[in-house]
């Protein structure tokens, strides 16, 4: 809910401030070039009023998009939960266009490294359609967020199958797994010894003892590094926003605007009609 307004130019819509922050991700434009999509937006009653750029880059800063963005992922996937049962995780980066430095006293001057954000997401292995999808900084490690996004993706769908890099062997991630009625698929690291808890020493086992169906299983995890491929083909590999807050709202919307993509080509190849 907005806060309500006494003085100033009155707030946009909530529901026009979304459409315009994902129509200029969609479009790889500047904010500028996509003010023409955004005028032909209006005069064709998608929204009320098409903001000035600058409106555009400052909503995107604003903390209350970030959960409605995500909640919008995880709504847009639903239309293909009678299709999905097969689910991949992995986690990319994103680059940004700030720098972090430093004095490195070994080699007695300054270093400079590009910051980056990492997506966490889940996706079907089938029609690639992200199903849920968590951002941090660059440094956060993968194996923590198996289980909050497999969470998510369980309210909607049915999981049988959930395919992972070594990254994210764990017991925790298999009991997590196992607990909505999946089969994991993680292969196990070279020096993983079958000693353990019973979970631990049946996956071991079974990833042992019955390689070949084991990596028949697993080699839909590539469908992971597709999805990664295929958003940052069409929307780019870098965010232009300059605070964190926006950072993470642009990358949400690149995700969004995948699963959109997905959607119309599912309308055509599986004949799915979107019901929300």
């Amino acid at each position: 809910m907005q806060a309500p307004q006494s003085r100033g130019r009155p707030r946009l819509p909530l529901a026009d401030v979304v459409f315009c922050a994902v129509l200029k991700v969609y479009s790889t434009v500047s904010g500028r070039r996509a003010m023409s999509d955004l005028n032909d937006c209006q005069a064709r009653g998608y929204i009320t009023r098409a903001p000035h750029y600058n409106s555009t880059f400052n909503y995107l800063e604003n903390p209350l998009l970030t959960p409605i963005l995500k909640a919008m992922i995880e709504e847009s996937a639903s239309p293909l939960k009678g299709v999905e049962t097969e689910f991949a995780v992995d986690a990319s980066g994103f680059s940004t266009s700030r720098f972090e430095r430093w004095y490195d006293a070994k080699w007695g001057r300054e270093v400079s490294e590009r910051q980056w954000l990492k997506a966490h997401l889940m996706c079907g292995t089938r029609t690639r359609i992200v199903t849920s999808v968590e951002i941090t900084d660059g440094a956060a490690h993968d194996s923590p967020y198996l289980p909050p996004l497999l969470n998510a993706t369980a309210e909607r769908f049915r999981v049988a199958e959930v395919a992972a890099d070594k990254g994210y062997i764990g017991k925790r991630n298999l009991a997590a797994i196992l607990g909505v009625g999946a089969t994991p698929y993680i292969p196990f690291k070279t020096n993983t010894t079958g000693k353990g808890p019973e979970l631990w020493r049946r996956m071991f086992h079974f990833y042992m003892y019955n390689r070949e169906t084991f990596l028949r299983h697993y080699h839909r995890r590539s469908n992971v590094e597709t999805v990664f491929s295929m958003i940052k083909g069409k929307f780019g590999d870098a965010v232009r926003s300059k605070t964190p807050v926006a950072q993470v709202n642009e990358v949400l919307c690149k995700v969004l605007c995948h699963n959109l993509c997905v959607l119309i080509r599912s309308i055509y190849e599986l004949g799915i009609e979107l019901t929300f």
